[in-house]
């Protein structure tokens, strides 16, 4: 095994190798029709993809943190919207059943995420974006478990999933975390929502129309939904990191290998010092990024929860910053050629500014890592949070 700042580089060979060969010929085709290919979707879950930190007794590939993280970042180098549909099901749906499911829960889940069934994490609302928790969706108790009946917006892979994690408001202050089937009477998703970027990834309204729910699919106990929610978007800004990251070499790849062909005045445009040095600089901004991302990881489950939260903010702000700053590069590096749909870099650009958007603003990450300086915690001196 590798040091857990030091991914296994022969799965991330394996998984690159994969992206070129399985994903990049239907890039375009997907981006077009807005919709992932269903071969390819039955491919990631044959490599393990879909199930990377799911317990090898469970039918998973029984990866860790670290793994899903490259994992996500080598499919967005090719496309940003084949990796948050990776991202969604193992750092936000997987990652609520490992770290809150019970053991039955598993037993009867997690096999069909390994190998079979999307998953998808419906929690915001039309109305309630960063107020997470300002929540309409209710779930009132019965005598064999809740109904749940409310609306879901902007839920991710809702589309091809199986299986939802949904929650609901379950008193005047609290939350529940369920586990709804997607065929359970009362479940409707709506139409795709067309959208700037990562468009091969479906994005849905969910319909919940007293929708029974027993009480072996409650996650985590009922009323301690904040808690499950909370939890997990940590991870899931450890997912969106990586996937900036890959989004951001992609970016870097592109112009880099367009600038050493691209002949002006005699020489290949790489030669010129106004080339070379925004790439240069943007370079060092994205290994700066991973890095961070990397040790983040490594130390996440050591660091009180407080640092953690800094952390995972931190290492968002940071992949997302430079994964638009690299694209916008790219698209100029290539100038006309970059603001046409023949190469990569115009699509990476519109991927791109979702990262500052979903599972947390830029503005709500600043306000998590500011949080930390103003209220004068353990490393208010501006050290590291680890």
């Amino acid at each position: 095994m590798s040091s857990p700042v030091e991914p296994d580089p022969a799965r991330r060979a394996e998984i690159r190798e994969f992206a070129n060969r399985a994903v990049r010929p239907l890039v375009s085709k997907m981006d077009t029709a807005q919709r992932m290919d269903d071969g390819l979707v039955q491919t990631l879950f044959a490599e393990g993809l879909m199930g990377i930190e799911v317990p090898e007794a469970y039918g998973g590939y029984g990866g860790d943190l670290l793994s899903s993280a490259v994992a996500i970042e080598e499919l967005s180098r090719v496309d940003p919207g084949v990796a948050v549909f990776v991202d969604v099901q193992n750092a936000l749906v997987i990652s609520a059943l490992l770290r809150h499911g019970d053991g039955d829960q598993k037993r009867r889940y997690l096999p069909r995420l390994a190998t079979s069934t999307v998953g998808a994490y419906a929690l915001s609302e039309r109305d309630s974006g960063s107020d997470a928790f300002a929540l309409t969706t209710e779930a009132v108790p019965d005598g064999t478990g809740f109904r749940l009946t409310g609306h879901k917006h902007w839920t991710t892979n809702a589309a091809e999933a199986g299986l939802f994690v949904v929650f609901a408001k379950s008193g005047n202050s609290s939350a529940t975390a369920f586990l709804v089937d997607a065929d359970a009477p009362g479940v409707r998703v709506g139409e795709r929502i067309s959208k700037l970027g990562i468009r091969a990834s479906s994005t849905c309204a969910v319909e919940f129309d007293d929708v029974l729910v027993g009480k072996e699919n409650v996650l985590g106990g009922a009323n301690n939904g904040r808690v499950i929610a909370m939890e997990t978007l940590n991870i899931g800004k450890i997912g969106i990191a990586a996937q900036m990251i890959g989004l951001a070499q992609g970016a870097l790849d592109a112009a880099f290998d367009y600038a050493q062909q691209r002949r002006q005045f005699g020489e290949p445009i790489i030669s010129y010092q106004g080339v070379q040095f925004p790439l240069a600089r943007l370079t060092a901004e994205l290994d700066a990024a991973r890095t961070y991302l990397y040790h983040t990881i490594a130390v996440l489950d050591a660091i009180p929860l407080a640092k953690r939260l800094t952390a995972t903010a931190t290492a968002k702000f940071l992949a997302a910053e430079v994964a638009e700053r690299a694209a916008s590069q790219a698209v100029e590096t290539l100038g006309g050629n970059g603001y046409s749909t023949e190469y990569p870099a115009e699509k990476l650009y519109r991927d791109a500014k979702i990262g500052k958007i979903y599972e947390g603003t830029t503005n709500m990450q600043l306000r998590a890592i500011a949080a930390a300086r103003v209220s004068g915690g353990e490393h208010g001196d501006g050290a590291a949070p680890w």
